[in-house]
């Protein structure tokens, strides 16, 4: 009778560690990172590794998981910089994987949902980082090109040339802000928030030393 509930003891503290294990992240879990090396449309690629610090435990039923200070690591997947007619400039970057601070490994599945940078930008859908399109100082720009060339045409031919200097005026101005380009930038620093798009296995499987 000893030997079977010794034996029962055994097979009970197995399941336990095994359950303990294969502990699951849920879908939707968020995990904040705050970005080591800066990613900017005009110097970052396609490809390009990126890394960030967790800033905040991630907690399953009361135990930490993930703690503060382990890496989540990834890569850029998209780099677009429009001219400015174009649309908003964008950074697509896909978490790839979390190392813990012993070293242990593990393949996560999540989406970028928000970041600390304000000022126009957003994150869409898809994941990926807006940078801001044009704005009230663009068009402002533009005023002050067309209203300089109407001046000009104005004090040099009257009326007649107050619309001719205007022409000339918007079509250089626009020519010009058409061909300049908005950038998107995330500093070092920048505080990423990330959900997993599927559940999380922390198993030995998914992970390695």
């Amino acid at each position: 009778m000893k030997k079977h509930i010794a034996f029962l003891t055994v097979v009970l503290f197995a399941v336990s560690a095994l359950a303990q294990d294969n502990l699951s992240l849920p879908t939707g879990t968020a995990i904040k990172v705050k970005l080591e090396e800066t990613l900017a449309t005009f110097t970052s690629k396609t490809g390009d590794p990126f890394s960030g610090r967790v800033t905040e435990p991630v907690m399953l039923n009361g135990k930490t998981v993930i703690p503060i200070g382990a890496t989540v690591q990834g890569r850029v997947t998209k780099v677009d910089e429009p001219r400015r007619i174009a649309g908003k400039p964008t950074i697509g970057i896909f978490p790839e994987t979390v190392v813990l601070p012993d070293g242990s490994r593990y393949m996560l599945n999540a989406t970028l949902v928000d970041t600390n940078r304000r000022e126009g930008t957003d994150v869409n859908d898809e994941g990926q980082f807006k940078g801001a399109g044009h704005d009230g100082k663009d068009l402002t720009e533009i005023g002050m090109g067309t209203g300089g060339g109407m001046l000009i045409g104005g004090l040099a031919g009257g009326g007649k040339g107050l619309l001719i200097g205007g022409a000339i005026g918007a079509t250089a101005t626009v020519a010009h802000w058409l061909g300049k380009k908005k950038s998107a930038v995330l500093p070092a620093g920048t505080e990423l928030v990330m959900e997993l798009s599927r559940p999380m296995a922390m198993t030995a499987a998914a992970g390695g030393q």
